[in-house]
């Protein structure tokens, strides 16, 4: 706060940062308002742009459409098992990877370093890692989308600097010689000392699981194994194929059908985004401090 006898020209810095401040908060919130406005709103509103921030014509028509999809639920039950189960794998992969590359007496560390860095660079590409998902026979089965995600170079990196930076060893030492072996050590005092890390590797895993739809697309052909965006992306296929195919005499009902597709469009958008805006503030308290840390290199 600016003090009853600071400047006029830091008054003025102040009041510049209140109303640059408050321009990135709007900026941030208003499509979240638009979106969840126009996922309630009359479709004639949304489409013509007399809807613009408050709900118009309220009507949950697309939210029945959406929720009334047969797969929806199958969909949102392979999503969350997915999520979890790759994000648990995640983080049973990485955390280990990481804090035994930040240990300086690890026998080829900057040889592990350099093939990390290197596939950061370098992708093998879609055909390859399609054909060596089908000749593991994991076409068609869960694995197919966990194994091949079952770490990332990047967050392993970011992780190793975190432990490097904040684990010193003067405390690895100290456990050392009251008999800890590495393993307890890792487990009882140097996961404790890293919950901002693990909530931001967490949430960066996880939302990346919530939102991939393009391996099932790849690798799945079983509807039952759809995540819930495939499902999505499905029912709004079939919304725009229905319009376009509708009777081109019966113009009423094909702008109808149409501007039913827009709103479904915005009812899918805020189902499939829902679990994920509710889950962030509950890990947003250590997402600053894990991303900085994170970020940090030491000499």
């Amino acid at each position: 706060m600016v003090g009853a006898n600071a400047s006029f020209a830091d008054r003025m810095f102040a009041w510049g940062n209140r109303a640059l401040v408050g321009a990135l908060v709007l900026s941030a919130l208003y499509p979240l308002v638009y979106l969840l406005s126009a996922s309630v709103s009359d479709p004639v509103a949304v489409a013509s742009g007399e809807m613009w921030l408050w709900p118009v014509g309220f009507t949950l028509e697309g939210f029945r459409e959406v929720l009334g999809h047969r797969g929806l639920m199958i969909g949102y039950r392979n999503t969350l098992f997915y999520t979890f189960a790759g994000t648990l794998l995640n983080l049973l992969i990485t955390l280990p990877c990481a804090y035994a590359l930040s240990r300086p007496e690890l026998p080829g560390r900057r040889f592990v370093f350099a093939l990390l860095l290197t596939t950061l660079l370098f992708h093998g590409g879609m055909v390859p890692t399609y054909l060596l998902v089908r000749d593991l026979g994991l076409l068609n089965t869960v694995w197919a989308l966990l194994l091949p995600r079952a770490a990332s170079a990047w967050h392993i990196l970011v992780a190793t600097t975190f432990f490097r930076t904040t684990i010193s060893r003067d405390l690895q030492g100290a456990a050392e010689l009251d008999g800890a072996s590495p393993w307890r050590f890792f487990l009882t005092v140097v996961l404790p000392l890293s919950k901002p890390l693990v909530a931001v590797l967490a949430l960066f895993y996880a939302v990346g699981h919530w939102n991939s739809y393009f391996d099932a697309l790849l690798y799945l052909s079983e509807r039952d194994l759809y995540p819930l965006q495939l499902v999505l992306r499905e029912l709004l296929v079939q919304q725009g194929g229905a319009a376009a195919m509708a009777d081109p005499s019966a113009a009423a009902a094909l702008a109808e059908r149409a501007r039913a597709a827009e709103i479904i469009r915005y009812a899918a958008i805020v189902v499939a985004s829902a679990p994920m805006l509710a889950t962030f503030p509950f890990v947003q308290r250590f997402f600053v401090q894990g991303t900085l840390v994170g970020s940090l290199k030491d000499g």
